[in-house]
C-alpha cells in the first residue's frame, strides 16, 4: 500500500474509535438500575457565573445501589445544584436535607426499561451512521487517490480494508448495545 492510502486507512480507523469512544460515553449516561456517578456528569450548575459540572462544585458519592449523594462544597450551592437536576430531566427528583442532595433512584419498570433501551438503540444507530459516513468519506478519498495515479489493484484492496474495518466497528457498537441492554434488563 502507498503511504497516502496507509494514511486514509489509519485515519478512518481512528475515526471509528472515537465514534466508539463516544458511544461508550453516552451510553454510561443512560440509567441501567443502579446508581452511578457518571448518570450526573451531562449536568452543568451556574457556579460564580460560569456554567460548571456538578463533580466539580461537590462531592458525589454512591451511598448504596439506588441513591446517589451530592455534597457541595459551598451550602449556597445546594439550591442550584437541586433546580439544575430538575432542568436536566433525568428522572430523578432530589431531595435536599439542607447538608446535603440525595438522589433516589426508583426500580425500573418494564416499561422504562424499554424506554431506556430505545434511547440506547438510537445512540448505537447515531454511532453506526457516524462509521459508515467514515468509511463513505475514507472510500471517496481512496478513488480521489486513484484518480491521481493509485494503481485500481492497490485502490480496490484500501477500499476492502476500509470495508472490514467498518464491518469490525459495527459489530463493536453491537456487541456495546447487547452488553448495556443486559445490564437493563436484569432486575
Amino acid at each position: 500500500m502507498s503511504e497516502e492510502l496507509e494514511l486514509v486507512v489509519d485515519d478512518a480507523e481512528t475515526s471509528m474509535k472515537k465514534a466508539i469512544s463516544h458511544l461508550e460515553v453516552e451510553l454510561t449516561k443512560i440509567r441501567a438500575g443502579k446508581a452511578s456517578p457518571t448518570m450526573i456528569d451531562g449536568i452543568n450548575v451556574e457556579y460564580y457565573g460560569a456554567p460548571t459540572p456538578i463533580a466539580q462544585v461537590a462531592n458525589v458519592t454512591i451511598l448504596d445501589a439506588r441513591t446517589i449523594s451530592i455534597q457541595p462544597w459551598e451550602k449556597n450551592m445546594l439550591q442550584p445544584i437541586e433546580r439544575s437536576i430538575l432542568q436536566a430531566n433525568i428522572g430523578i427528583t432530589p431531595q435536599n436535607d439542607g447538608n446535603q442532595i440525595r438522589l433516589f433512584l426508583p426500580p425500573l419498570t418494564e416499561e422504562r426499561r424499554k424506554e431506556l433501551y430505545k434511547k440506547a438503540s438510537q445512540e448505537g444507530e447515531h454511532s453506526k451512521v457516524a462509521i459508515r459516513n467514515i468509511r463513505r468519506e475514507a472510500i471517496e478519498e481512496i478513488k480521489r487517490l486513484q484518480k491521481d495515479g493509485l494503481s485500481k489493484d492497490v485502490a480496490s484492496d484500501g477500499e476492502a480494508t476500509i470495508q472490514q474495518t467498518t464491518d469490525r466497528y459495527i459489530a463493536l457498537v453491537d456487541k456495546h448495545l447487547t452488553a448495556k441492554e443486559k445490564e437493563m434488563m436484569a432486575i
